[in-house]
């Protein structure tokens, strides 16, 4: 019962993260999600306060594994730059599959949402802590003598800038306007970035 309850809860986040993504925030109706759901209004109304409520939980939750994808990157010890390299394809490659799995989320933090100010608050701070955790790993790879000592605000921004409009591209433009870089799966696209990254952070 317990299960069960759990499955119904995360479908009903699911499918409000869709109509978010889809239709936005404010053409989103709490009616729509529980049609779309298959469930009663009071059901959406026992496990979520509100719209607003629902739309921070989704963002907090999706926050969490994202981050947690990006720390994967933090090094505890010094490498050889074959195994940056390497480790750095298998961190991109993850971020790369992550958003593929989660691109209505992406979509919502890439693109934005009009929304509540604290909705709109969640997802700016989601994309800052994002940033700072790719800025962690720089400036722990400056500290074992993997990169060299530039700026890691720059050199985070610089990156996330990269992201940014490579997922753009990939997840969210028409087909007809970046057919090849569609076409790409996670791990190609990961190498491409880390030839990128390597090239441009050591200045080669």
């Amino acid at each position: 019962m317990q299960e069960q309850a759990s499955d119904r809860r995360e479908q009903i986040l699911a499918v409000a993260l869709e109509l978010f993504s889809n239709h936005g925030y404010h053409k989103t109706k709490v009616s729509d999600i529980v049609k779309a759901a298959g469930v009663a209004q009071g059901t959406f109304y026992w496990y979520f306060k509100s719209k607003e409520a629902i739309a921070l939980e989704i963002i907090h939750n999706k926050e969490a594994d994202l981050i947690e994808v990006v720390s994967q990157g933090y090094r505890e010890s010094k490498a050889t730059v074959q195994e940056v390299v390497k480790a750095s394809e298998r961190l991109f490659e993850d971020f790369f599959e992550f958003s593929q799995q989660n691109k209505y989320f992406m979509k919502l933090l890439l693109k934005g949402m009009e929304t509540e100010e604290s909705v709109q608050s969640a997802i700016f701070e989601t994309r800052k802590k994002l940033e700072n955790a790719f800025q962690k790993n720089i400036e722990r790879a400056a500290e074992l003598g993997i990169l060299p000592r530039k700026d890691p605000v720059i050199q985070s921004a610089l990156l996330m800038s990269l992201l940014e409009g490579m997922l753009e591209r990939w997840l969210f433009s028409p087909q007809q306007g970046h057919a090849r870089l569609q076409s790409r799966t996670a791990e190609e696209l990961a190498k491409e970035l880390v030839q990128f990254e390597f090239f441009g952070l050591l200045g080669i």
